[in-house]
Formats: structure tokens, C-alpha cells, sequence
């Protein structure tokens, strides 16, 4: 470093002494200022600001180490070099030091050993000063990027913000669409279902008035159209995942040609509907219903692909799936399982098409003519089933869609086959009291109830039937649907077996038994709680003979 014009002062009573330390530093290129007394020093300090004071320790006033002392208390930043003929031992040093000197040189000193320690001294306070300035800049640089960070801290919060708020408005958006779709489409089906069981009914009452009893025709053409509206309600909750199953052994060869009358009709002339079915039959466990419905649909989607015309084939298979099946819409275990795949020579469909068809809502159909659940709804009855559905197709070269069903052997299966003979049934002496909001399907159960010999109560919310339940009147079942005003399915039925412990139970919903065990969870109750386990279920939409067989058979405790 440069010795051009850094301030020296030097101090000695010895004015000869004084006078060769000032020459030495002058011609090292300091300036030099002097003083003979312990009170100049600290005067000429106050004036000058030196940044190194030469100090002889013994002056004529005040000693250097109390000199020293006093220039550190006032100017810590001043270095302080002490001199003295008297430092020759270790406790005359650490006298010096002690008193807040820096470095001490023992006299006489050689010109360049003193010129060395003050440029020791001057070097060591830049690398302090220097290192003190980098801290300061350090921690202003590190004060500055904090800032920075938290700014950007602060902008993507507020753009995390954004995008959430984006996003629930496109979620919001597409879940409008969505609903756009489905609504469409189900309003079509619905009225159209609406307007024949309105109308069939209509004509009976018309014929009825006029003498007429030939109505048997309108009858199957209401219940026919109650039967369609019931499935497509099914659809729904199957592609929820929500629909309750009546899981029982299925053959999937007697399916299949079970339904080819059918099928041909569906299909129309234009189209050649043929079976490939297995030598060996499959039995698998399924819901027939669901899974026959499952393949009109498939036919159908199958028919529109092929307004031209073309081959609709159904084909049954067992396989043994050694390593499983697993890709982004299946996940099968390994294992045997019975498969019915549908094929069409139609349009087939585009990657993007093929990438969508699974998906809620999705249809390539005109608005009130697709409700985009096909699919979704079969995807969702094969998870219910333990199965998977796989799907292939090309674009002009058709489509192949692959229902696999775990396999199940035949042998608790042959039951299904035998008919139920109308016998006469004993009559049961019981009082059941009817618990359903909706007045149209309580009085229906009521008369159903009533042309079997049973007394009847009813209620048309929690409350009012909790009221007849406190009665003297004796109850043997109470029908109660779950959604109900006031107080739901569950608590009624808590609080009624509180008063009537022995009560029998028949639940009226459109939901299975694990549903509803999992919906009607109390906080902080474990979800396999067991309140539902001795309660019957009586799936809606119903037919009469099955509320008059299931309230008969808890009656009569089977």
C-alpha cells in the first residue's frame, strides 16, 4: 500500500531520539507529526487523527501506557506502536499490550525494522478495514437479496393465488360445460321417456272413462318407459361408481345369446350382427342387469358408427392373464377371467378421441343426443366388478372394446336358472309404518302394503313418525327412506330403537349397503361401523313384488 499521506505521530521526550524516528518515516514517505509530552500526544490526536501514534512509554507527564489507554478509549481505530528501551521482559510487554497498544519495538531500533512495523501495522488495519467494509457490503448484499427473495416470495404467492383462482374458474367453467352436456342429453331421454308414460297413461284413463278395459298395451308401454327412465338413472350413479350391484353368477355365452334378438333389432337391416362365442362357457360374477344394458350401449355407439352399414360382433373368451394388465385406464392382478368384447367395422376413432372416450361427460353426439356416459358408466360397472375395460380402435378400420370379468366357477350358479312358481304365500299379521317424504311413491308403498293384509302408518318426515313411534300403537317394521326433512334415515332409526329396541328395519334407497355405511359415518366413528349390518335394503327404483317379498322376508326373519 502507499505511504503517501498517511499521518504519523510520534511521540518522545528525547528530542534527538524524536527527531531520527521522524527523519526515518518522512523519507518512507509518511507524514510525520510530533509531540514531547503525554498531553500534546492526546491533543495533537484530537487535532490530527494520526493513524499511527509512535509511543515512548516513559515521558515527563503522564506515562505512555496511561497515553496509550486514553487514545484507544477515545480513537479505537488509531494503531499505537510503543517504544521503549525498557521492554526486555515478557511482563514489560503485556504491561504495554495490555493498555490497548498494538505492537511495541524495543529501542534503539533499526531504520527498517521500524519502517517494517508501521507498514505491518498500516497493512494489518486496510485488511481490517477492508474486511470490515466486505462484511457490511456482505450483509447489505445479503440484506438486499433477502428483499429480492421476499418480493418474489410475495409475486408467486400472489401468482400461485392467481392460478388457483384461474383454475377453480376453469374447473368451474368446464364443470358448466359438463353440466351443459348432461343436462342436455338427460332432459332429452327424459322427456321423451316422460312423454310416453304420460301418454300411455292418458289413453288407459281415456278408455277407462269410456268402458274400455283393452289398456294392456298402454300398461307395458308405461312400464316399459319407467324401466328405461330407472336404467338411465343407473347410468348415472354407475359412473360415480355410486350404483348398488346385485352381484350373481353370470354365463356370458347365454348372455350374448340372449340378447341377439335384441340386437338385430337395435342394429337395423344395414348391419350384420353376428356371435363368436367360446366352446367351453365362461361364468363370471357380475350384475346381469347392468352388464346386458352395458352391451346395448356399446351396440348402440356401435350402430352410429356405421350409418353405412357393416358387421357388429360379439365375441366371448377365457383367459388366463399370467403377468396381469396394466396401463393408464386398467389395473388387473394376474389371474383367469372371462371376457366379452364387442367389434365393429365403423368409423373407428382418433387418437385424440380414443385418448378422451372414457372420460366424464366426453361425446363426439350433438348436444341432446350423447350424454358422454357410456363409457364412463361401463369403466365404472367393470371397477364395481373387480374388472377392467380395455379399448382399441382405428380410424377408419373400427373398434374393439374388451370387458374382462373375473371368472367364477358354475357350480353356485345353477339356481339362478330354475323359475319361481306363484304359490300362495300365509298371510303375516304385522303393523308397518311407512316413513317417505315423497307423497306419490308413500302412497303407492301404503296401497302395495295394504292389498297384502298388512296394517298400515305413515309419516311423511323423521319427526312426525319418531311421534307415532312413542305411541301405545305396536309396530313390527318401520320402511323408512333415508334422505328424510328434519332428521335423516339414520337418526330416525337410532332414536326408533332407542324406544323400541326389537324394531325391524327396511331402508328405501337408491344406494348399496357399503355406500351407505360410508355416507351415514358420524365424525369421529370408525367407517366399518356395524349399525347398518342387521337393517334391510330395498333398492329404488323398485318393482311392487320385490317391496312385497323383501318386507316378507324380514318379517319373517329369513
Amino acid at each position: 500500500m502507499s505511504n503517501s499521506g498517511v499521518t504519523i505521530l510520534n511521540v518522545d521526550d528525547t528530542e534527538a531520539l524524536r527527531y531520527a524516528k521522524t527523519r526515518i518515516l518522512q523519507r518512507a514517505g509518511y507524514i510525520v507529526r510530533e509531540a514531547s509530552t503525554g498531553n500534546d500526544a492526546l491533543r495533537e490526536v484530537d487535532v490530527s487523527r494520526p493513524a499511527l501514534v509512535l509511543l515512548d512509554v516513559k515521558l515527563p507527564d503522564i506515562s505512555g501506557t496511561e497515553v496509550s489507554r486514553l487514545i484507544k478509549q477515545r480513537f479505537p481505530s488509531v494503531l499505537i506502536l510503543q517504544t521503549s528501551a525498557t521492554f526486555v521482559t515478557g511482563a514489560d510487554r503485556i504491561a504495554g499490550l495490555d493498555s490497548g497498544a498494538d505492537s511495541y519495538l524495543t529501542q534503539p531500533v533499526e531504520p527498517e525494522e521500524l519502517v517494517a512495523a508501521v507498514r505491518a501495522l498500516l497493512r494489518l488495519q486496510a485488511a481490517e478495514e477492508a474486511l470490515r467494509q466486505a462484511n457490511e457490503s456482505l450483509e447489505q448484499r445479503v440484506a438486499a437479496r433477502t428483499r429480492e427473495l421476499e418480493e418474489a416470495n410475495r409475486k408467486l404467492r400472489h401468482e400461485a393465488e392467481e392460478r388457483a383462482r384461474a383454475e377453480a374458474a376453469l374447473r368451474q367453467s368446464q364443470k358448466m360445460e359438463a353440466l351443459g352436456q348432461l343436462t342436455g342429453g338427460i332432459a332429452h331421454d327424459f322427456n321423451n321417456l316422460l312423454g310416453a308414460i304420460s301418454g300411455s297413461l292418458q289413453l288407459m284413463q281415456r278408455r277407462l272413462k269410456t268402458g274400455r278395459v283393452d289398456v294392456d298395451h298402454y300398461i307395458e308401454a308405461a312400464l316399459f318407459g319407467a324401466n328405461r327412465a330407472a336404467k338411465l338413472t343407473s347410468r348415472l350413479l354407475a359412473f360415480s361408481r355410486q350404483q348398488p350391484l346385485n352381484l350373481r353368477p353370470v354365463n356370458a355365452n347365454d348372455l350374448a345369446r340372449g340378447m341377439l334378438d335384441m340386437l338385430r333389432r337395435t342394429m337395423g337391416e344395414q348391419i350384420k350382427v353376428e356371435l363368436d362365442l367360446q366352446a367351453q362357457p365362461g361364468w363370471t360374477r357380475c350384475d346381469e342387469n347392468q352388464l346386458e344394458n352395458s352391451l346395448l350401449n356399446l351396440a348402440i355407439n356401435a350402430r352410429d358408427a356405421m350409418p353405412s352399414g357393416g358387421v357388429f360382433r360379439i365375441e366371448t373368451r377365457n383367459e388366463t392373464l399370467v403377468d396381469g394388465l396394466r396401463d393408464e385406464f386398467v389395473d388387473l392382478t394376474p389371474g383367469d377371467y372371462v371376457t366379452l368384447a364387442v367389434v365393429d367395422t365403423g368409423s373407428g376413432m382418433t387418437a385424440e378421441v380414443k385418448k378422451r372416450a372414457m372420460e366424464p361427460f366426453f361425446t363426439t353426439k350433438p348436444i341432446g343426443q350423447g350424454t358422454g356416459l357410456g363409457l364412463s358408466m361401463i369403466y365404472g360397472l367393470m371397477t364395481q366388478c373387480g374388472g377392467a375395460l380395455v379399448l382399441e380402435s382405428e380410424v377408419d378400420r373400427g373398434t374393439s372394446i374388451k370387458l374382462y370379468l373375473k371368472q367364477e366357477g358354475p357350480a353356485t350358479a345353477t339356481a339362478r336358472h330354475i323359475a319361481e312358481g306363484e304359490t300362495e304365500r300365509p298371510k303375516i299379521e304385522a303393523t308397518i309404518l311407512v316413513v317417505e317424504d315423497e307423497e306419490l311413491l308413500r302412497s303407492m308403498m301404503i296401497e302395495v302394503l295394504q292389498e297384502e293384509n298388512y296394517r298400515t302408518l305413515e309419516a311423511h318426515d323423521g319427526p312426525s313418525a319418531l311421534a307415532q313411534l312413542t305411541g301405545d300403537t305396536a309396530i313390527d317394521l318401520l320402511v323408512t327412506d333415508i334422505g328424510l326433512p328434519g332428521i335423516n334415515g339414520r337418526q330416525l332409526v337410532e332414536r326408533a330403537r332407542a324406544i323400541r329396541p326389537e324394531l325391524k328395519i327396511l331402508f328405501v334407497t337408491g344406494y348399496s349397503r357399503d355406500l351407505l355405511r360410508w355416507q351415514m359415518t358420524e365424525p369421529g366413528e370408525e367407517e366399518g361401523a356395524d349399525w347398518i349390518n342387521d337393517i334391510g335394503i330395498l333398492r329404488k327404483p323398485f318393482e311392487l313384488t320385490d317391496l312385497s317379498q323383501t318386507v316378507r322376508d324380514i318379517l319373517m326373519g329369513a
